[in-house]
């Protein structure tokens, strides 16, 4: 941002409303616009925002406008790869068709090695390319659409709470947006009261209630007290949202040190304030164990922490005091229910049968809540899995992973079928590398995990890489990928390697305004368009390894015991 961009800024609603005084000399509001924000200009159709990624800036209309799309796009709209299942004859056929060479992209031609022609949905170059609809006319006479016009924001819930989009956005004729990373909202909301309510008031009236009806505690509350519910919760944000980025020096640390620099949510030992949903992410639940902590569980999305003291605290009429440390691992949004709204508007309706239907609390013979209270302590504590395992895959983020390649490594003899089968699948070329973290006989490979927080996704500036609704799957669309390595510096896990490709000669396709060659992303899809699932897996002789959601403990723990 310029100097003179800057001021004009300035000069303008709602920036010309904030009082600059506000912002301390170390971060003046002229330095957030700044270092935080650019200007972003885009043609008639360019896609702005997709529905379904993952964000970490939000957008102001400076100029122009832009349409927001109501019913969903296409996977081939958006400049996605549709995922599609291939019958057995295509199958064996893509076994005996396959090139002899490494990654070679037949849709480049046969011709020299020079600068492929772009996808039909592509334009622009470097970071600057953008994915756009072709044929705007029809997109609005198929699909319902919102315009919004200069001065607006969009895309700010999605930044705040690294969520997915939940609308694709385009530009309606050229535009000229603000787009201001996430830090820069924050900052800009911690210091301007109008800002702030404004995104409050947004996320209470289009998230808040649904993320409430889909926590199995509050599922069964009447619509008005869901309601009084959301007018009372508290937003929170724990940890850093760019926490990849610290990722490796934190897994490097001895357990015992990282535990203590994670940020406190709640502990152990304080007086209760209420219950603690999470939104977000995952959390740490520990208890004091000599001179240090032990893990007893990990929390994440929709799951409840502090059931037991917001009961005690009920029955008692004061607060309880916590039980257990809840601390962010990365980065964790929550809601807070006050404990007066709890013991007021939720603990009526929950009856025994249903609290221990959600496995927190057991029904006890008195039905006495202290009681109850006691039975969720028991409950939550032992755990499914070995206590050093559980600390193992929580110190390294590994559970984060909803499909990841564990290895059994007494029963693998390093035959190496699996690297084979995955070569043969893709392009001549492995998607994984049979390396990884160990713990014991247990290996986690280093093998895409499609994770529940997937911050490689962020950043893509063609939305080549994206999750499928359906399956969960995250897939890199090759004619869209523009080879920028912004996934492949962002997944913490090393998972995602960027590789050069070929004719189909064998010859390097280099860019012809530098005349390097051009790299692609790749990574393990899942095969998802075989029908018989993963290839490694169904190759490994030895029954040695397995693809699984290390967040479902049971499992991890009954693969382990088997």
């Amino acid at each position: 941002m310029r100097a003179i961009d800057v001021a004009h800024l300035l000069s303008i609603e709602p920036f010309r409303d904030i009082d600059a005084t506000q912002f301390p000399p170390s971060l003046p509001l002229e330095e957030i616009l700044r270092n935080d924000a650019r200007l972003v200009r885009c043609a008639d159709g360019d896609i702005v925002v997709r529905e379904g990624d993952y964000g970490s800036s939000a957008f102001f209309i400076v100029k122009g406008n832009v349409r927001v799309v109501l019913s969903g796009l296409s996977d081939e709209a958006l400049g996605r790869q549709a995922p599609a299942k291939l019958g057995w004859r295509q199958t064996l056929a893509k076994v005996f068709n396959r090139p002899r060479l490494p990654e070679v992209r037949e849709y480049y031609g046969s011709g020299e090695p020079s600068n492929p022609s772009p996808s039909p949905s592509l334009r622009g170059r470097g970071s600057t390319a953008r994915v756009f609809l072709q044929d705007v006319p029809r997109v609005l006479d198929e699909t319902d659409t919102v315009v919004l016009e200069a001065g607006e924001f969009f895309g700010e819930l999605a930044a705040l709470t690294r969520s997915p989009r939940s609308a694709t956005v385009f530009a309606d004729g050229d535009a000229l947006l603000l787009e201001i990373r996430w830090q820069g909202l924050r900052d800009l909301m911690r210091r301007t009261d109008a800002l702030r309510r404004h995104i409050e008031q947004l996320y209470r009236e289009n998230s808040l209630r649904v993320h409430l009806r889909e926590t199995p505690l509050l599922a069964e509350l009447p619509p008005e007290r869901l309601a009084a519910v959301a007018d009372a919760t508290v937003f929170e944000s724990h940890g850093e949202f760019d926490w990849h980025d610290a990722y490796q020096a934190a897994v490097s640390r001895r357990p015992e040190d990282a535990i203590v620099d994670e940020p406190l949510i709640a502990e152990e030992g304080e007086p209760s304030d209420g219950l603690i949903l999470i939104r977000s992410g995952f959390a740490r639940q520990s208890r004091r164990y000599g001179h240090g902590h032990r893990t007893t569980t990990y929390l994440g999305r929709g799951q409840v922490f502090g059931l037991a003291e917001a009961i005690e605290s009920a029955a008692a009429g004061r607060p309880a005091l916590w039980r257990y440390s809840l601390r962010a691992l990365g980065y964790v949004d929550v809601l807070r229910i006050p404990r007066e709204a709890f013991a007021r508007l939720v603990l009526p309706y929950l009856s025994p049968e249903s609290l221990a239907g959600i496995g927190a609390v057991a029904k006890s013979p008195s039905g006495d809540a202290g009681d109850a209270a006691a039975l969720a302590l028991s409950a939550s504590d032992g755990g499914l899995v070995d206590q050093g395992l559980l600390e193992f895959l929580v110190d390294r983020r590994l559970v984060n992973g909803r499909q990841a390649m564990v290895i059994d490594l007494d029963r693998c003899t390093r035959c190496d079928d699996c690297v084979r089968a995955c070569a043969a699948t893709h392009d001549n070329n492995p998607r994984f590398v049979r390396e990884g973290h160990r713990h014991g006989p247990i290996m986690v490979a280093q093998a895409c995990m499609h994770c529940v927080d997937p911050v490689c996704m962020i950043g893509c500036p063609t939305g080549a890489i994206g999750r499928d609704a359906a399956t969960g799957v995250i897939r890199i669309n090759d004619r869209t990928c523009i080879g920028c390595g912004v996934c492949s510096e962002s997944c913490p896990y090393d998972n995602i390697k960027m590789v050069e490709i070929r004719d189909a000669h064998g010859a390097a396709v280099t860019d012809a305004a530098t005349g390097q060659p051009i790299a692609k992303a790749t990574k393990c899809d899942l095969c998802v368009d075989l029908p018989g699932g993963p290839a490694c897996q169904r190759a490994c002789p030895h029954d040695a390894l397995f693809r699984m959601d290390l967040g479902n403990l049971d499992e991890l723990s009954g693969w382990v015991e088997r």
